[in-house]
């Protein structure tokens, strides 16, 4: 991009590790030129999108600003930083999120808020000069998510878009939760034969036709191509499951791609359903499906994603999810201007 400033990693990533005053000589800043395993040890586990090989696979971030607590020995912060098209620094376009995580709930407010200003500070000073971040929803981290918000605004972080994301606390019985009318359609998938099975990735191919097909009939586009699609799985094995619902005749009736999202979270990321069984629902089914798989690996929330889509907010999606007995949880997209 003509008149774009030189990248940072070799500048802002090759400088030592920086003492944060606030921490008294227990926290510091330190840059990574690349995704990579830090120096010293995660506290906690990354989510799946923060994680290095899949950053790498995706568009490898320009840095990765860690905080590290000396005392403890371990890397409690972990935010890599990517360049947008449009030349602003943050999240990058692809990902459902990508932002400062933290790893522990104690980090002093004084030590994060530093920790973030000179991490911003020595980013602009290479040719950073205006930010948008996309934070997972507060559902994923109740204990950390105000903290960070409420730092970030300081910063001069201005919510850019609120959505309303959907879950599924699996501590629950599913069934516990759904609406009457939702319960009888499950009932009836049961009734007819209708079952939940766990698909093998070779039926990937056949998998995104159908996802394809049922998004046509709703106008509606898939993100992924089916080359990256399969990029994902091919890499991410463990990580990228498929999902359906079959029909008695063994057709199938609905079909998902979910994904294991790190630290207890189940994603329901690509659900869909053709039309002409809609007086079945079997996405009712799939849901309880994922609840039972979600329950029995240990999770702890099944993600059933926003109601959002290019032209607003998709009321009956969300009235569905709601039906389903999901619980809202708020999701940010922050920005910083220049």
């Amino acid at each position: 991009m003509p008149g774009f400033p030189p990248p940072v990693t070799t500048s802002v990533a090759a400088a030592a590790p920086l003492e944060l005053p606030a921490g008294h000589g227990r926290y510091r800043l330190r840059w990574l030129s690349e995704a990579a395993a830090p120096p010293l040890p995660l506290a906690a586990e990354l989510y799946l999108y923060q994680q290095p090989a899949q950053l790498n696979a995706a568009a490898p971030p320009l840095a990765v600003a860690l905080l590290e607590d000396l005392a403890a020995g371990q890397t409690v912060g972990w935010w890599p930083v990517f360049r947008q098209p449009d030349g602003r620094a943050g999240s990058p376009a692809a990902a459902p999120f990508s932002y400062p995580q933290l790893l522990t709930a104690d980090v002093p407010t004084p030590v994060l808020d530093e920790w973030l200003r000179t991490a911003h500070e020595q980013l602009a000073a290479h040719g950073c000069r205006s930010w948008q971040l996309r934070l997972p929803p507060f559902a994923y981290e109740p204990a950390r998510s105000g903290a960070l918000v409420a730092a970030l605004q300081r910063l001069g972080y201005q919510v850019e878009l609120a959505e309303i994301d959907t879950y599924l606390p699996l501590s629950q019985p599913y069934e516990a939760r759904l609406h009457p009318s939702e319960r009888r359609r499950l009932h009836k998938c049961q009734r007819h034969g209708f079952r939940f099975e766990q698909e093998p990735p070779l039926l990937l191919p056949l998998a995104y036709e159908f996802l394809r097909r049922c998004r046509e009939e709703k106008g509606q586009a898939l993100s992924l191509t089916e080359a990256q699609l399969a990029a994902l799985f091919r890499d991410f094995p463990r990580d990228y499951l498929l999902f359906s619902v079959r029909d008695a005749a063994g057709d199938w009736a609905a079909l998902t791609v979910a994904v294991l999202a790190g630290r207890g979270v189940l994603y329901n990321f690509y659900p869909a359903s053709p039309l002409r069984y809609n007086a079945f629902s079997p996405v009712v089914l799939l849901n309880a499906g994922l609840h039972a798989f979600g329950q029995a690996s240990g999770l702890r929330l099944l993600d059933l994603g926003t109601s959002t889509l290019p032209e607003g907010l998709n009321e009956s999606l969300l009235h569905f999810k709601r039906h389903l007995g999901g619980v809202p949880s708020l999701k940010l997209t922050l920005t910083r201007p220049q």
